[in-house]
């Protein structure tokens, strides 16, 4: 690793101070971009950041959102993220989302173009690492712990041993999601049903892009189905669609014994309730509603923001930048031993990224009795040992 970011970072706390601290701010005349690399209704990654930008609408009475979505090649081959920018500047714009990794390159670019715009990328580290201009920051929700009591989720319900997790693409960001799953699950695997966690057989099948782009993928259909027809019952997703409950929703509906725990959007248990034991969940609106509130009133600055969970209340959508939500699937013992682990969490009394943990090739990483630092984790380099499929 090259590059070596100082790792610091306003809390939630001093955001919502930001946004709601006694502020009046009106949203009136107030025009803000909201670029999707998915559909707006995808039940995943793409609707939680369209909604995230109607709550900001909802909050600031009188402002506007632009938004452009499906912005890949395969659906709309001739746009680039530049010309969508341009429209969008053209058209009053103030302050613009760029909300995919894919945009991280090119929101530098135009960034630089327009200076009097304020820019934010989604999960990228530019602002961390110095190389952005200074009217673009950078935010993400502090996943890791949320994927952390979905793979706790999964392995308090297999009843075969055998987890399968659909990831996207390989990147520093889908490897320690991934990976925080991974501990997640053998921690409750071992604490909870008393089994050995090297026992628990957790494998990835990456499909190559953060959703289904046929001839260029590997299809997350017939991924999960895969995993079901191979022993796999309980099925994690990685990606930003809905294949892999949906596909699991399918097999218990022809009575096989399946689970699914799908990803981003709070609301996509509802494509196949009955088999879901919850979702992870990201929550932008109150990330973005502080944006914009600086932004308006002339107070914003340039930041890195890695948010986590309101540990009191996961699912307050005025608070927390991500979340947990149990589903119909998980059984009523699993629930409650769930809970025990998201209080032990909440608490510190447990931690995720506890060592000893070695990577996957065998290297030592986090030494025993020591925790992973927010800059090991969010820069994981491989999978970690005993979790099978390719770092890279």
């Amino acid at each position: 690793m090259s590059r070596k970011p100082i790792f610091a970072f306003l809390t939630l706390a001093a955001l919502l101070l930001a946004a709601c601290g006694g502020s009046s701010a009106s949203g009136e005349g107030f025009t803000f971009g909201m670029i999707l690399v998915g559909p707006q209704n995808d039940h995943g990654w793409s609707q939680a950041h369209y909604e995230g930008g109607q709550y900001v609408v909802e909050h600031l009475p009188g402002a506007e959102m632009i938004v452009f979505d499906l912005l890949n090649p395969a659906d709309k081959p001739e746009a680039t993220l530049e010309g969508v920018v341009d429209e969008m500047v053209a058209q009053g714009a103030t302050l613009i989302f760029t909300t995919s990794d894919e945009f991280e390159e090119d929101t530098t670019t135009v960034a630089a173009k327009y200076p009097d715009v304020v820019f934010v990328n989604v999960s990228g580290d530019d602002a961390l690492t110095g190389e952005a201009p200074a009217n673009l920051s950078n935010v993400m929700g502090r996943m890791e712990e949320m994927k952390a009591v979905a793979g706790c989720a999964a392995a308090l319900t297999t009843q075969t041993g055998q987890l399968g997790y659909v990831g996207p693409l390989i990147n520093h960001e889908t490897l320690r999601l991934t990976a925080s799953a991974y501990l997640g699950a053998r921690h409750c695997y071992e604490t909870y049903r008393g089994e050995n966690p090297d026992d628990l057989e957790f494998t990835v099948s990456w499909i190559g892009f953060w959703f289904n782009i046929p001839g260029v993928t590997s299809d997350p259909t017939e991924v999960t189905t895969n995993f079901l027809d191979t022993g796999v019952d309980v099925v994690l997703s990685g990606i930003d669609t809905t294949e892999a409950i949906n596909v699991a929703g399918q097999r218990a509906a022809a009575g096989d014994t399946v689970w699914a725990i799908p990803y981003d959007y709070l609301g996509a248990c509802d494509n196949a309730p009955d088999i879901c034991l919850g979702v992870p969940f990201f929550n932008w609106g109150p990330d973005y509603l502080a944006v914009a509130t600086a932004v308006i009133e002339g107070e914003w600055s340039q930041s890195w923001l890695w948010n986590g969970p309101n540990w009191d209340d996961l699912s307050d959508l005025d608070s927390s930048s991500v979340g947990w939500l149990n589903g119909p699937g998980l059984s009523e013992e699993a629930a409650a031993n769930l809970a025990d682990y998201i209080s032990k969490l909440a608490s510190g009394e447990v931690a995720v990224w506890s060592g000893p943990i070695n990577l996957q090739d065998g290297t030592a990483y986090i030494a025993a009795g020591a925790v992973g630092t927010d800059e090991e984790i969010w820069y994981l380099p491989q999978l970690l040992e005993g979790m099978n499929g390719p770092s890279q």
